[in-house]
């Protein structure tokens, strides 16, 4: 079976189909903008608050300021590359892995690959456990107003997980990510709830307590014990969780495949990801600047757990009710590369088996056992390593770091001077690999901040016994 994912095959244009002979895209900027909130604020918003306890007021606001800057710059490079060589007549490169192989060649690919669906597999492991803490929070919540403030309200995650993990399996068997539209509009709605939600209990927090106990620098060294190097280690990881809260790029290409034509899908996609980082970065600002107000130096992991003893509970409860919902949409946006890539890789490799290439349609929705196998697998495996590893924010800074650089920095601007044929050693040449090195020194010293956290956490940890 060719790989129609790589050809063009080039249809005339008609009502019902697009010049790839595929089924006419009638996508707008407005939902891919949708695509992009639901996809950029996840779990990373929920560490804000924590992370500005680490890095203090002003390292807090020049690295939100810095990695939204890098975060659009990059992303609007990259919209040019969904087609090539021409970013608006070339062929289209449906993924981003077809869009390095079109413009950096095979050796690339395959880096690009191992780092993309690495990432992306982190993602959802992160999404499980953070719906689960969100999950456990409903249930706190209306604990702790039943039973007072001092009740032992706890509960083990991996019930919890599995919950999730049934529901994942259910959608999972979506088979188009051009379906996922009310999902991912749905998803965007509950982000913006729930970061509401955040900034107003904030707020209601400084109002009835005051301002908590904050710095120009974050949780002073000798303050609970914390050292020189124990802070220092701690402002790497919060750096990490900065740069995961803006990480996108890696569906970029998913999401601008669902834009119509006409405008070009570059321009369309150009302008989504301007307002829709530009949201994220108004929510985000104000959920860390507000939260690190609220909680100060002693602000959670997930400042949405801080508020377990506040009232109106039931605000509280709809706030976590939202992430959840949220997530569970946005797991859906993240996942369908690493379904596609195995998918297609098995068509090719078994072109003749009905296991993979037989589909049966019931109540409307079209499958195969393959697929049925495969998207449930993933789906367990994924819960099992959550429950082992269900370490928030030193696992979310690792992810930062681990995708930052590669994905949303160094392969968007390669691309770039490979289609733009821009000069070796020209001026804009020089610039590009500065902003390049810059990151990768900024990747390197956050996945080694995140890394320490995992190893301490994981010495005294007890898989599957993790309670929130």
């Amino acid at each position: 079976m060719p790989d129609v994912s790589s050809l063009e095959i080039h249809y005339l244009n008609d009502e019902k189909h697009d010049d790839d002979g595929r089924t006419k895209r009638t996508g707008t900027w407005q939902y891919a903008s949708a695509h992009i909130i639901t996809t950029v604020i996840g779990s990373g918003v929920l560490s804000l608050s924590w992370s500005f306890a680490q890095l203090g007021w002003i390292p807090g606001i020049i690295a939100l300021a810095f990695f939204c800057a890098i975060s659009i710059f990059t992303s609007l490079l990259l919209t040019d590359s969904y087609r090539s060589p021409d970013p608006v007549t070339g062929t289209r490169n449906y993924t981003y892995m077809n869009a390095v192989k079109a413009n950096l060649g095979m050796h690339q690919y395959k880096i690009c690959g191992v780092a993309q669906l690495s990432v992306l597999v982190g993602i959802t492991i992160g999404y499980t456990t953070t719906t689960a803490i969100s999950m456990a929070g409903i249930y706190k919540s209306n604990c702790f107003h039943k039973h007072g403030h001092h009740a032992d309200c706890r509960v083990r995650n991996n019930p919890l997980m599995i919950i999730i993990a049934i529901i994942e399996i259910f959608l999972s068997q979506v088979p188009n990510f051009h379906k996922l539209s009310l999902i991912s509009v749905t998803a965007a709605i509950m982000s913006f709830t729930y970061s509401t939600i955040g900034i107003g209990l904030s707020i209601g927090k400084i109002v009835g307590n005051g301002i908590g106990k904050t710095s120009l620098t974050g949780i002073p060294v000798g303050d609970n014990g914390v050292t020189g190097m124990e802070k220092m280690w701690r402002m790497l990881s919060a750096l990490g969780d900065v740069a995961y809260a803006f990480s996108f790029s890696f569906v970029l290409f998913e999401i601008q495949d669902t834009l119509k034509s006409s405008p070009p899908e570059n321009k369309s996609m150009k302008k989504a990801t301007i307002v829709g980082i530009l949201a994220c970065s108004m929510f985000y600002t104000m959920c860390g600047v507000l939260g690190y107000a609220a909680f100060g130096n002693d602000a959670p992991g997930n400042f949405l757990t801080g508020f377990g003893f506040f009232n109106p509970f039931w605000l509280v409860g709809l706030a976590n009710l939202c992430v959840v919902i949220h997530l569970l949409g946005a797991y859906q946006i993240i996942a369908p590369p690493i379904y596609g890539f195995i998918e297609e890789w098995s068509r090719k490799r078994w072109p003749e088996s009905r296991l993979i290439t037989k589909y049966y349609t019931l109540c409307g929705l079209e499958f195969s056992l393959f697929r049925l196998i495969w998207r449930t697998t993933y789906v367990i495996v994924m819960t099992l390593i959550a429950m082992i590893f269900p370490f928030f924010n030193d696992f979310v800074g690792l992810l930062g770091a681990c995708t930052f650089w590669p994905l949303s920095v160094y392969f968007p601007i390669q691309m770039y001077i490979s289609q733009a044929k821009i000069p070796r050693l020209s001026y804009a040449w020089i610039s590009m690999q500065l902003i390049s090195l810059v990151c990768f020194i900024v990747s390197l010293l956050t996945a080694a901040g995140s890394t320490r956290g995992l190893v301490n956490s994981v010495a005294i940890f007890k898989p599957f016994q993790s309670m929130s």
